[in-house]
């Protein structure tokens, strides 16, 4: 805690007023504070889970200084075989935290898997069971801060952060802090996305509009256009908002759930770079396409169903890459029509364009891959149809012929029904509640968890969890932010092991 505090007043202390410019390139004053920015965050955690031994001490810097030397190394057999040495002998040293982010970072970055000994990791007294936690609002103030530093303004870099921080604290660490530097910040990099563009209104009647994002942060322009729809629904019944020339704008659920907490049946939707394919088909022609549905109901929480199209995503390939075990039959396919189970196959393949992700339902018409097919294209169609909006290779972020990053221009769509136009509000969410209540108080498996869920309720169980305990554990926090891949393309681990030097 002290640590996180003390580099509060570091980052602080670089709040940046001048405006990102359309490449890193053109300012490499900026582009080093900025990093300098992800390099506190990062000491931060880090530092909060030193090692407790000289010896343990010495073999960690040794760790993070193979990792600062190598930001490639990942790919290298011999850098490999060094770190997974180091690692296992860093494990067996009296005393070390086995949820220190070097082990992270050895599974996720190097495939190394090594285990700490319980007998070694085991500690005493009240430091046992205590996780480290960095707190929620420590969190978003260094995402506003980064937001800040690239020229957004105030409104823009607060309703950003808080869009991110909410998927954390819904315990959805996909789409939160993790997808802060390799989504937004990388892409506002490549000048593919710009970071404090106008939101224009093309058309308008008193249900409708038409919005043009200007390749600005879609995590500003979709609460913009949730909230208008909002506001001609509580005025006219219905509101509805068609968005083009979007970008990628966080968790659906947090639009979905906007409304309910407004007294509106939300629903929306967004379109993404191709990678289903339709069904009988091989080509990734689909987005994953997520539809959404908030409903308020007298429970703690409102219904949010927000989930993809797709039978699975890039994200839990790359997990089951992570645990070593085979994908699934039916969430894969590829262009001889194999439906595929090699995870690490897969994810080459994924890259190469050879092979593609299935719709609900899986491959094929046999357990109704159709329907997820149709779903998937009706998000299509709202997020392109009302727009005259771009699909397919047009949004899949890379100039096929030069493999250059190009923008991606999203659409997406937003309604609102206000509950008090057609019953009493207070009625709705009782007859909600009903219902849901039923589902979970109905007859439970005897193979399973012993509980049911409604949409929704999994989420309120992780804020109210996260809450409790103050914040995220930050191993998690790291585990997330690195994004699966390359610890350099996370926080730029290479400046960060120099700052600590």
């Amino acid at each position: 805690r002290n640590t996180i505090e003390h580099n509060t007043h570091l980052t602080s202390h670089f709040q940046f007023k001048e405006k990102h410019p359309t490449s890193c390139i053109e300012n490499n004053y900026y582009c080093s504070h900025m990093r300098f920015s992800f390099a506190i965050f990062a000491l931060s955690c880090l530092s909060l889970t030193q090692a407790s031994s000289p010896t343990s001490s010495l073999l960690r810097d040794d760790l993070l200084g193979l990792i600062g030397k190598n930001p490639s190394g990942h790919k290298d057999g011999n850098v490999i075989n060094e770190f997974s040495s180091k690692l296992k002998a860093y494990a067996e040293t009296p005393g070390v935290d086995s949820s220190d982010v070097l082990f992270a970072i050895g599974s996720s970055v190097f495939g190394v898997d090594v285990t700490v000994p319980k007998a070694e990791s085991a500690q005493t007294g009240e430091d046992e069971e205590k996780p480290v936690i960095v707190d929620f609002d420590y969190m978003k103030q260094f995402m506003k801060d980064v937001f800040l530093s690239y020229g957004c303004t105030e409104d823009q870099a607060e309703i950003s952060s808080e869009v991110l921080i909410e998927a954390d604290k819904r315990g959805i660490d996909s789409h939160g802090l993790g997808r802060l530097k390799p989504i937004y910040c990388d892409r506002i990099d490549k000048g593919i996305l710009w970071s404090n563009k106008p939101i224009t209104i093309i058309k308008e009647t008193e249900t409708t509009a038409l919005v043009d994002g200007n390749l600005g942060l879609g995590l500003y322009i979709g609460p913009y256009c949730m909230n208008l729809a909002i506001q001609k629904a509580k005025k006219y019944g219905v509101g509805f908002v068609a968005v083009q020339r979007s970008t990628h704008y966080g968790i659906a659920g947090y639009y979905a759930s906007m409304a309910a907490e407004a007294g509106c049946v939300g629903l929306c939707g967004t379109n993404a770079r191709p990678s289903i394919a339709p069904t009988f088909g091989v080509e990734p022609m689909l987005g994953t396409n997520p539809l959404c549905f908030g409903i308020p109901s007298d429970d703690d929480f409102p219904f949010v169903i927000d989930c993809a199209t797709s039978v699975n995503q890039r994200g839990k390939i790359e997990k089951y890459a992570r645990e070593g075990v085979e994908t699934p039959r039916g969430a894969v396919i590829d262009n001889e029509g194999i439906e595929r189970t090699d995870t690490e196959g897969i994810l080459r393949d994924m890259v190469l364009g050879k092979c593609a992700l299935t719709p609900l339902g899986g491959a094929g018409d046999k357990m109704g891959g159709y329907k997820g097919y149709g779903w998937a294209t009706t998000v299509e169609l709202l997020c392109t149809s009302f727009q005259s909006g771009p699909f397919g290779d047009d949004i899949c972020g890379i100039d096929r012929s030069t493999g250059a990053p190009k923008p991606m221009p999203l659409g997406h769509f937003f309604l609102a029904i206000n509950i008090e136009s057609l019953c009493s509000l207070e009625v709705f969410k009782k007859n909600t509640g009903n219902l849901l209540r039923a589902l979970r108080q109905s007859m439970k498996s005897p193979k399973g968890p012993g509980r049911i869920w409604t949409a929704g309720e999994i989420e309120n169980d992780a804020r109210v969890a996260r809450t409790a305990q103050g914040g995220m554990k930050v191993s998690k926090v790291c585990t997330r932010l690195h994004g699966y891949e390359n610890i350099c393309n996370a926080f730029n681990c290479f400046f960060v092991t120099h700052s600590m030097r």
